[in-house]
């Protein structure tokens, strides 16, 4: 977006009256990620610079902030539709009322992430792979945070001292193989403190992969400079490769700038992929989500999974139904190519891990064939076992009962 239409959607946002701006910006600093973190929005007089803001978003902001802090970027703010308080990126970002009705279901930590802590900072559930927290702060606080107990709370915050702890562990089981670098997320870090990670890992030969898990590609597309680009370019090896793994929620977070992000890091030989969170409101339809990963694809960011929105505190809100999730699978299948089409997880809750949802395509399974129905509602014989065509019912496709 360009940089006037930017400010001149910032200084006249209230009906009626121009509002006083408290900051201007040049390209240069528009163009700089540290100045998008200072600036960051996190008050109701900031927040007015930039969008009409409701007596429900004020209110939900007062009582909020306690528990969740606001944090906005100024360039995610540039894409929220001043006026519309329903707009898909004014919701992922912005308080509501809603935050507060904390239903029967909601916890605390809903995927059961600290009781498989094994050392302060790393949570080690599945055999082969581990999760580690390098920090708590993010460019933005999204309302819909799977870890509100901590994201944007300084004093839980990992100590990089207790970092050699998790290369001590991580050492001593020779079964992990792959870690997910996370948070908050890990690219509020300074470039050396990332190389410093990366390092560690190529000093551990079992450790054959890592994935970085950021939403500031989508939040905050400038802290993906050319100097992070090389610094992935750097440490991809035969012995340790790198992914990243974002989270595009809605169309409109497609910008030019993200375009640029995203090419950065696949020019550096870095695998992307999405990880969509299901939101009412935002992203539960069909058209919205193939519009959003024909988008990703041409920006090569692969879609990979499409999350049923977590029993988190104060996000229910957000919340479909599971059907809603299986259905938008539906639209998509055969309707796009398989490369757009995401695998729909629901995270059971307590620690299950990550569980495949998907469309019911098996009709029948009678042992000497599988009958399946297709994207269209038709229905075809497959063999299932070893025997030869000729020994089974020959149709291949069968009459629609």
């Amino acid at each position: 977006m360009a940089l006037d239409t930017i400010k001149s959607n910032a200084s006249h946002l209230y009906k009626g009256r121009e509002l006083k701006k408290a900051i201007d910006w040049s390209e240069e600093e528009w163009a700089h990620w540290g100045w998008h973190q200072r600036h960051r929005i996190r008050n109701l007089e900031q927040l007015a610079q930039w969008i009409d803001v409701t007596e429900d978003e004020e209110e939900a902001f007062i009582k909020t902030d306690p528990v969740f802090h606001m944090g906005i970027t100024p360039y995610y703010a540039s894409l929220i539709d001043p006026y519309d308080e329903n707009c898909p990126i004014r919701l992922q970002a912005v308080p509501k009322m809603p935050e507060l009705d904390i239903s029967n279901w909601d916890l605390d930590d809903p995927l059961g992430e600290e009781s498989d802590m094994v050392v302060p900072g790393l949570t080690h559930r599945y055999p082969d792979r581990v999760l580690f927290y390098t920090n708590h702060n993010c460019a933005m606080y999204c309302r819909f945070c799977t870890r509100k107990r901590k994201v944007s709370d300084p004093t839980s915050m990992t100590n990089k001292r207790a970092y050699q702890e998790i290369y001590d562990y991580l050492a001593e089981h020779p079964e992990v193989n792959d870690v997910v670098i996370s948070g908050g997320d890990p690219l509020s870090l300074a470039d050396k403190r990332l190389a410093d990670i990366f390092e560690e890992f190529s000093k551990i030969p079992h450790i054959k992969y890592c994935r970085l898990g950021s939403r500031n590609l989508v939040t905050l597309p400038q802290r993906v400079t050319d100097d992070f680009a090389h610094l992935l370019k750097t440490y991809q090896s035969r012995h340790l490769s790198i992914f990243f793994n974002t989270h595009y929620n809605h169309p409109k977070e497609c910008t030019e700038e993200a375009w640029d992000a995203c090419d950065r890091v696949a020019l550096s030989g870095t695998p992307m992929n999405n990880q969509m969170v299901l939101m009412k409101g935002v992203n539960d339809s069909v058209e919205t989500v193939s519009e959003l990963n024909r988008k990703l694809l041409q920006m090569r960011v692969r879609p990979y999974y499409i999350y049923q929105c977590d029993l988190a505190e104060g996000v229910s809100h957000f919340r479909t139904s599971v059907k809603t999730g299986i259905e938008i699978v539906r639209g998509l299948r055969g309707y796009m190519s398989g490369m757009a089409v995401p695998q729909f997880v629901v995270d059971a809750p307590g620690g299950g891990g990550k569980v495949p949802v998907n469309p019911n395509y098996i009709v029948d399974l009678d042992g000497d064939s599988i009958v399946l129905r297709n994207f269209q509602g038709k229905i075809y014989r497959y063999p299932e076992t070893e025997l030869g065509f000729d020994q089974i019912t020959p149709e291949v496709m069968l009459p629609e009962s």
